[in-house]
């Protein structure tokens, strides 16, 4: 175990409007340097070189406290549609057991959230969140919708154990039933008396697992289980990678995307049903979106020069001809693409493979190009390996 000089979280404490997880203690005995907020809670951000924790989560494996994707807990006779009234995804095929990407939309057909749903049971669902309230969504829909359902934040903190050894770091840790389990797939699951939900879903685009801790005292005892079953195996701290999940292409809610975004200018197409026989929030806005068209497109860009540092903190214009058409909204340098790559959105006149453009980073005028996007493994092989 990596000890850290800054062994008090008090040096990182806002105060009690934002809450520790089970793993902040854990992660800062491990070398955890920095945090930042989300969902109103503490994430762990930072335990030394992001591109060594790049090479850590593609080469071996990492675990990372993401507690911080919180659980909305829908359950009661009308859950499952209720749970079909937030989503534009079509959900009728979803099984007990099973996972599935969906969009939260707004009455503009705006996106809230893009959340993992979880189906415990037939009146039973988690929406494991992104970086927005829909807590209070959820429950403001349920007062006008006549529907019997209970809207609740359980206690349940998710940790991420993603990277090419995490299959096996996973069947030492709890066995072969979880570490045999298909993606997008999930069971419930009980270690020396501890309930988890351990799923085959994450954040990376490698081959990995979330295991969902059901009581939140028990935080330390489970992050020091699979660090020292997997540490033989190269098992690292660490964090969610920004270089990875852009090579992915996988998006970020409020970087890439936020209420003035639409499933149709996202290229999210194909978790609309909008000609469906169900009914959502948004439906008839999306309905009109679909049928005029759009006018902004999400796209992938290679930006010239020398390799970025960090992440964009804001923004950065797309130029074509001296004038804006769009903005950068997460851009990083792929250490293994050896490119500076980025997701932007943009007007659909300039939004086709190969057209040449410009990007203002605030410092300089950087030549750019617009790119297939996910910019590495397309077809998710990765993750999806069995």
């Amino acid at each position: 175990m990596v000890k850290t000089e800054l062994d008090n979280f008090k040096t990182f404490s806002f105060g009690t409007q934002v809450r520790k997880s089970p793993f902040s203690d854990a992660a800062l005995r491990w070398g955890a340097k920095a945090f930042s907020v989300y969902n109103h809670m503490y994430i762990p951000r930072d335990f030394g070189d992001p591109v060594q924790n790049f090479w850590n989560l593609v080469n071996e494996a990492i675990l990372c406290d993401v507690a911080v994707e919180r659980q909305v807990e829908i359950k009661g006779p009308d859950a499952g549609r209720f749970t079909q009234l937030l989503t534009c995804r079509d959900l009728s095929s979803c099984e007990v057991g099973q996972c599935k990407y969906v969009l939260i939309t707004d009455e503009k057909g705006g996106v809230i959230n893009d959340p993992i749903l979880l189906k415990l049971a037939e009146d039973h669902f988690w929406l494991s969140i992104a970086d927005s309230d829909v807590l209070l969504w959820a429950r403001g829909v349920a007062v006008h919708s006549n529907m019997d359902v209970q809207i609740r934040e359980p206690d349940v903190s998710p940790l991420q154990l993603q990277g090419p050894k995490s299959r096996e770091i996973l069947r030492r840790a709890f066995g072969d039933i979880p570490a045999d389990l298909k993606y997008y797939r999930f069971i419930e699951y009980v270690w020396d008396g501890i309930p988890l939900v351990i799923s085959r879903t994450g954040w990376s685009s490698e081959l990995g697992y979330e295991i969902f801790l059901r009581d939140g005292e028990k935080g330390d005892l489970l992050w020091e289980h699979i660090m020292k079953v997997g540490a033989p195996l190269g098992l690292k701290p660490g964090h969610t990678s920004s270089i990875r999940r852009i090579e992915a292409a996988m998006l970020s809610y409020n970087a890439d995307m936020t209420t003035a975004d639409n499933p149709y200018e996202l290229g999210m197409d194909r978790l609309v049903v909008c000609d469906g026989s169900f009914d959502f929030i948004g439906k008839k806005s999306l309905q009109k979106i679909k049928k005029e068209g759009v006018k902004r497109n999400f796209v992938g860009l290679e930006i010239s020069g020398e390799p970025l540092i960090g992440s964009n903190d804001q923004r950065w214009s797309v130029l074509r001809n001296r004038e804006n058409v769009g903005y950068i909204t997460s851009a990083v340098y792929s250490p293994r693409l050896e490119k500076n790559i980025a997701l932007a959105m943009v007007s659909s006149s300039v939004a086709v493979l190969g057209t040449s453009l410009q990007v203002d980073d605030g410092e300089k005028i950087r030549k750019s190009s617009v790119v297939p996007k996910p910019f590495y493994d397309p077809n998710k092989t990765i993750a999806t390996s069995t």
